[in-house]
């Protein structure tokens, strides 16, 4: 039987240079991985002696077909040779070459330190590229640590208690760290691969590096950010908790220094990675002439309904199999040229406060590892543009601010989160007549009329694509489903341009990174962006 390379004892470095990638091979429900390797090899017609190893790198489900759900895997086989010559002998393995992860190396002295803003998954990937490299990054981070965040965090949501510089928003991990963990992404950049290992090897469970649809959770994720931090300390980083950039200075158009908490750093290079929800930060940097454009973004709420539901309605009568994981979704549909879709969603999580302003309400999603609760929950959303806002670079910000302030007043002016059941929603009317479906939002719903919460062309759209999604799913559009908004936090509201060299196309030492810059969206687009200017930093500066 042909084992994995880890549990062979292998080395990475005694793999060949070359690797063929096999696609699209199927197993049923409850067989074992060592089938889909199986099968691999027969439709490459090899036998296991010719094998150095194989392994199956990815699995996803397919559940087109209720009465006949798939596993779906990617097989990686290595051989003694020939990976060429064997991998034409079925259409859907790919030859391909075992590319390793190179580091540039350059040889401009540094005239001061590298400063990273945030130390979400953007900034936390830069500083621990930096930091191995030896540039000794210091990284703000207006929050707290994790430990100090999950008690800011977990006393707003009994409370009602909001600390505005440490909440779901802000602090170590970044808005990731009270979400589902997902790492997932549409962009196809080798540096995924990478980012993924970095996971793994701080602490994100193994399937991390093999699942088609990864997720760490909330609460194994914070302590992969507590392994990160440390290694970029042991490395030579610094970490600053509870300091705000608030000021930069700028003379010909090149960086002099910033102003944090408002004394003066000394800055060579500064890695913006303040993520979507740094309001303050987006004016400061504006009044110091850095140019900022608006971008489309979505608005809506979040949809719960029972996990047990969703799962009837993807797995029907497999649903609960021992096989399959907590069902999710993910449904679009467009009119013309605007968008309704779900978004974020956490199978067995809940809907959680995640305001960072005082006086608005923001809704939010979060699953931990084991996805065992007993609700699902989705943002569903609807996207919005200039043409609903304006065309300044503030008016996003400003169209999300009024709708997060509507909501405090309209629940209560205590952090409430507005909210109706599907029914009642379709029919244009305001209530809660709630089912089986309980809310899980820990401050409490209050029934609100979401006609008069939302914009008319969002709240048409949300009721036309809970129709068109139940349609799709059964069971989406049941009247006992409980929306609970408004979700606003979709994406950055703002772009903080950038040339091909990563920095500010007015502002040279500055980078604007990740997906407060409008330059990512989610943890492992991130990620990726922070690598991505770390390797730009690293190939023009030396740590020498």
């Amino acid at each position: 039987m042909v084992q994995s390379f880890q549990e062979t004892g292998g080395k990475a470095g005694e793999r060949g240079l070359f690797v063929i990638v096999v696609n699209n091979v199927q197993t049923r429900l409850g067989e074992p991985e060592n089938a889909a390797v199986l099968q691999a090899l027969k439709r490459l017609g090899l036998s296991e002696k010719q094998v150095q190893d194989a392994y199956v790198s990815k699995t996803s489900l397919d559940a087109r077909k209720q009465t006949d759900i798939r596993q779906v895997h990617t097989v990686i086989i290595h051989l003694f040779g020939e990976e060429q010559k064997v991998a034409q002998r079925d259409s859907s393995a790919v030859y391909k070459e075992n590319v390793s992860f190179q580091v540039p190396k350059g040889k401009r002295p540094l005239t001061g330190p590298i400063v990273i803003a945030g130390f979400g998954p953007a900034g936390m990937f830069a500083a621990d590229l930096l930091a191995r490299e030896g540039m000794r990054p210091i990284v703000l981070e207006r929050g707290g640590p994790v430990d100090k965040r999950v008690q800011a965090v977990e006393g707003f949501w009994k409370t009602g208690t909001l600390d505005p510089d440490c909440n779901v928003q802000f602090g170590e991990g970044g808005a990731g760290t009270f979400s589902d963990g997902k790492l997932t992404t549409r962009i196809n950049d080798p540096l995924c691969g990478y980012v993924l290992e970095r996971f793994a090897a701080h602490g994100a469970p193994a399937e991390t590096l093999r699942k088609a649809k990864p997720h760490i959770g909330t609460d194994r994720l914070r302590g992969v950010v507590r392994s990160i931090r440390k290694e970029i300390l042991r490395n030579g980083g610094q970490i600053r908790f509870h300091a705000k950039l608030d000021g930069i200075s700028v003379k010909n158009g090149v960086l002099q220094g910033i102003s944090v908490n408002r004394q003066p750093v000394d800055a060579a290079c500064l890695i913006l990675a303040i993520g979507h929800s740094a309001r303050d930060t987006f004016r400061m940097l504006a009044g110091a002439g850095v140019p900022l454009e608006g971008k489309a973004f979505s608005v809506g709420a979040r949809i719960e309904h029972r996990q047990a539901a969703i799962d009837r309605g993807l797995y029907g009568k497999l649903a609960g199999h021992p096989s399959l994981p907590p069902g999710e979704y993910q449904l679009s549909w467009r009119n013309g040229e605007r968008g309704v879709y779900t978004f974020c969603m956490c199978p067995g999580g809940t809907v959680v406060p995640a305001a960072s302003e005082l006086g608005g309400v923001v809704t939010n999603g979060m699953s931990e590892y084991r996805r065992d609760g007993d609700n699902a929950n989705a943002a569903l959303v609807v996207s919005v543009g200039p043409e609903d806002f304006g065309r300044g670079p503030f008016d996003g910000i400003r169209f999300q601010e009024e709708l997060e302030r509507k909501a405090f007043r309209m629940a209560g002016e205590n952090y409430r989160a507005c909210g109706a059941t599907v029914g009642e929603f379709l029919k244009g009317r305001t209530g809660l007549k709630l089912g089986s479906v309980y809310p899980t939002y820990t401050l409490g719903v209050e029934p609100v009329d979401f006609d008069r919460l939302y914009p008319p062309q969002v709240v048409e759209m949300m009721r036309q694509g809970i129709v068109r999604f139940g349609r799709k799913l059964p069971g989406f559009a049941a009247p006992d489903a409980v929306l609970t908004g408004p979700e606003t936090r979709t994406s950055s509201p703002i772009r903080i341009p950038r040339q091909e060299n990563f920095q500010s196309a007015a502002v040279r030492g500055l980078y604007p990174c990740g997906e407060g810059a409008g330059y990512a969206g989610g943890i492992m687009s991130a990620a990726v962006d922070g690598v991505r200017i770390a390797l730009a930093i690293l190939a023009e500066y030396t740590a020498d």
